[in-house]
């Protein structure tokens, strides 16, 4: 990955909308250069997909929790058996395995308490083998995602 590859990439994860021949111009590219060097990227697998970033707020989702896990067993089946369970549902946006006092973080958004409250008893009360679980609510999102470093 070159200089050029890197720009593109910065640009992408700015607005994917662009068109190729409007980014091209803007880093001295030919159309045709700029989306040879897309496809490759796509096909290196650096480029995994696009999507549209929607704004939580006006979606009405005004609650963002994060939910740390702990299981009461870090053995594999357990740890399959949790993971497959996060992944049949839609309520959890998000889910990492940690290091640290937390075995797994959760990002859950919800309209308000009472919804997460039902998030909470339908979805996270259900996860297999989970044997602490401290919920934290974010206040305000100060700096939102943005896209990697490049």
């Amino acid at each position: 990955m070159d200089r050029q590859d890197q720009l593109i990439l910065k640009a992408l994860q700015r607005d994917s909308t662009a068109a190729i021949a409007d980014l091209a111009s803007r880093l001295g590219l030919s159309t045709s250069a700029c989306h040879r060097r897309i496809k490759q990227l796509e096909a290196d697998g650096l480029i995994a997909g696009y999507r549209a970033q929607l704004d939580p707020t006006r979606l009405g989702l005004k609650l963002e929790a994060f939910v740390e896990i702990t299981l009461t067993s870090q053995s594999r089946e357990a740890m399959d058996r949790f993971e497959e369970a996060v992944a049949g549902f839609d309520d959890i946006l998000e889910c990492h395995l940690m290091s640290g006092s937390a075995d797994y973080i959760l990002r859950v958004a919800a309209h308000d308490l009472e919804q997460f409250d039902t998030i909470h008893r339908n979805c996270l009360a259900r996860l297999p083998g989970v044997s602490a679980m401290r919920s934290s609510f974010a206040i305000r999102t100060i700096k939102r995602w943005g896209g990697y470093p490049v």
